[in-house]
């Protein structure tokens, strides 16, 4: 049949102007196509696993609607709001650590001291100082009430006793400042120094956190200062967990870090006894989505001159289809999926294994 159909150009006389000629071949074309499908149609028909043997074998992902989200990833930590470096007031040696690692404190409770040997003979002699100038002062009130002396003996007497009280009251308060307390509620962390070596101000000795209060904190870059706002959802992973939470953000700074070019968010984190202080966490922020659309697989778009496009499958016969290019719009794309604007609709068949090596028009088997 294809000899018949080419004889008469071959042997007849060929047209005059190349407009014609091209028409008649794109004709001929046409009809060879159209009986090439109905031969294969036929075949298929009488002998079903013989032809789908000769076709390429690909599979295909019949297209479904489903909700997209587009998240923006960060990693973040977990954070007390009340996780404090315990420290002193004063230098010194400490004569006493009360705590060890993971006690439990209360705000207040004294976690260790300081040698203040030389304030404690300090204090001594004053007391001692006190005890005669009180002597005197009670002589010189009783004479002064017989009216017996000078008015001025008496003042100086009572001053040297008040003089005296203030003096220890100091010295009081600055040994007060040799004892270290609990600045918070919460479990003892970290503890760095042990008895007898030196502590100074700015010198920790150990950290106490509370974790009945938790959140965790991250840096967006400026560049998503437009889209992050507080009340975003956020999904929280914890890779050394293997654990997934939802929360919201709470807190969004209005300052960027000049030096990293980020702002600092917070979000809430419920109770748990598996957290821990500065434990890393993943946090997807969703900065799109869309409850409705059709999304496919990255991999499986193709570019084009004229536009990304896929190859989609239209059934023709049992396990046969033929393949049809199909130019598509695509959206948001996350973690290799691709959101769908136009091109594809519900129960579409896309080609999504062996498309590299299908052809649009020709027919393949799935």
């Amino acid at each position: 049949m294809f000899f018949a159909l080419l004889l008469p150009f071959a042997c007849g006389k060929a047209p005059a102007d190349k407009t014609s000629q091209l028409n008649e071949l794109k004709a001929q074309k046409a009809t060879l196509e159209t009986q090439i499908a109905t031969l294969e149609k036929e075949l298929a028909a009488e002998n079903p696993s013989a032809a789908t043997a000769k076709l390429k074998l690909v599979g295909v992902t019949e297209i479904k609607v489903a909700p997209f989200k587009h998240y923006i990833d960060l990693q973040g930590k977990i954070d007390a709001d009340e996780s404090v470096a315990v420290t002193s007031r004063v230098p010194g040696s400490l004569t006493r650590v009360l705590v060890k690692n993971g006690d439990n404190v209360r705000k207040g409770q004294l976690l260790a001291t300081i040698d203040d040997a030389l304030l404690t003979k300090s204090l001594d002699e004053l007391n001692g100082n006190l005890k005669v100038a009180e002597d005197i002062y009670n002589r010189q009130k009783g004479l002064w009430d017989q009216k017996i002396g000078t008015e001025v003996q008496y003042i100086q007497a009572k001053n040297a006793k008040e003089s005296l009280e203030r003096s220890i009251t100091t010295l009081k308060e600055q040994m007060g400042m040799y004892k270290i307390y609990a600045p918070t509620n919460g479990t003892v962390d970290m503890v760095i120094l042990k008895q007898g070596q030196a502590i100074s101000p700015g010198l920790p000795l150990c950290n106490v956190a509370n974790l009945n209060d938790l959140k965790i904190v991250g840096e967006v870059p400026e560049v998503y200062a437009a889209k992050v706002r507080k009340g975003d959802l956020v999904t929280v992973v914890f890779p050394d967990l293997n654990k997934e939470i939802n929360s919201r953000v709470n807190y969004v700074s209005k300052t960027i870090n000049p030096t990293g070019r980020t702002f600092t968010i917070e979000c809430a984190l419920p109770n748990g006894t598996d957290y821990r202080a500065n434990m890393v966490a993943i946090m997807k922020i969703v900065d799109y989505q869309n409850p409705s659309t059709v999304v496919v697989p990255v991999n499986v778009i193709q570019t084009a001159e004229d536009g990304d496009f896929v190859l989609i499958a239209e059934k023709t016969a049992e396990k046969q289809a033929l393949v049809k290019k199909v130019t598509v719009k695509q959206g948001n794309n996350y973690n290799g999926q691709v959101e769908i604007l136009s091109g594809l609709k519900k129960g579409d068949l896309l080609i999504s294994t062996g498309y590299q090596d299908a052809n649009n028009g020709e027919t393949v088997a799935y």
